[in-house]
């Protein structure tokens, strides 16, 4: 099987991904290795990749290096190549929820070259595709700002609740809501539209979410005063499939934004803006390699 490599030019001289790739190579694997330079690279290696016949490739960057990939693996949509993960990013947030290996190349490496591929879903919103989360709204912002005692304290729950006591002053963004033959007007401070699980560094937004059950978990947090606090703080720890007055639980297949001002969207790593936009499931879309217990397979949830 022809493996290569391609990896995100900013890890290129990283001294423990040369010496994982030259040990696999002693030990008899054939990897190829290419590298990005600027911008468009990653699409052009990955076209590449499918006409000269790679039956698997590995996305060596992090999140939206793997993002790329997939988007571009998926726009050429006669190839038949597999997908694995060598996670050199910061959070590693898809590659950590599916337990392949985040702190050793060599082992990441290894398993992208022996473990077995899954069929896995993957997500469109408009014309761009992603595979593991798109945030909207208020969400970089308390990402960036949330502090570890109360991600410790809440868990996935910090994610939205550290941003209450800035939310209060932040002008939510109106629009509609349609899905499931449902049209809600909603003022959104933060939203999510999760395949994966885990987004910002670590936060569960999907808990129950899998990669394989063809459908997309939607999170979102609606307008509220000081006064609604209790209420929301009392929603924000309820069970995950839970759905209240301001905080929001559903599983969709499809799903659609309609808005008259752009609300900025985020799909693992990489921007996207319109007043529209309609999120999809791709059922089983991707071939990925992943560890046999990947706790996010529908097939291992009682594990």
């Amino acid at each position: 099987m022809t493996t290569r490599l391609l990896l995100n030019g900013k890890k290129a001289a990283q001294d423990d991904i040369r010496q994982a790739v030259n040990q696999l190579r002693t030990e008899g694997y054939d990897i190829e290795v290419r590298v990005t330079w600027e911008s468009g690279d990653m699409d052009r290696l990955v076209t590449e990749a499918c006409k000269q016949g790679v039956q698997r490739l590995i996305a060596g960057g992090g999140d939206g290096t793997v993002n790329e990939v997939v988007d571009s693996l998926l726009r050429n949509k006669d190839a038949n190549v597999e997908l694995a993960i060598l996670p050199l990013g910061t959070a590693n947030d898809f590659a950590s929820a599916c337990t392949i290996p985040t702190n050793s190349p060599y082992d990441a490496l290894k398993l992208a070259l022996t473990g077995q591929a899954f069929p896995v879903d993957a997500a469109q919103a408009n014309q761009r595709h992603f595979i593991n989360i798109a945030t909207a709204g208020f969400g970089a912002q308390v990402t960036a700002n949330t502090p570890i005692a109360l991600k410790n304290f809440l868990g996935g729950g910090a994610y939205t609740l550290a941003g209450l006591v800035q939310a209060i002053n932040f002008q939510p963004f109106q629009g509609t809501v349609k899905y499931d033959g449902h049209v809600i007007d909603s003022h959104i401070v933060i939203g999510a539209v999760c395949n994966g699980r885990m987004a910002g560094g670590g936060q569960a937004l999907a808990p129950m979410a899998y990669i394989d059950d063809g459908y997309l978990d939607v999170v979102s947090l609606e307008e509220f005063t000081p006064s609604d606090i209790p209420t929301v703080l009392d929603e924000l720890i309820q069970e995950d499939d839970f759905t209240g007055q301001f905080v929001k639980r559903n599983q969709v297949k499809t799903i659609e934004w309609v808005s008259d001002n752009i609300m900025p969207t985020n799909l693992d790593g990489e921007p996207l803006a319109d007043t529209t936009i309609t999120f999809s499931i791709l059922p089983l879309a991707v071939m990925l390699v992943l560890p046999t217990s990947c706790p996010l397979l529908f097939k291992n949830r009682l594990l």
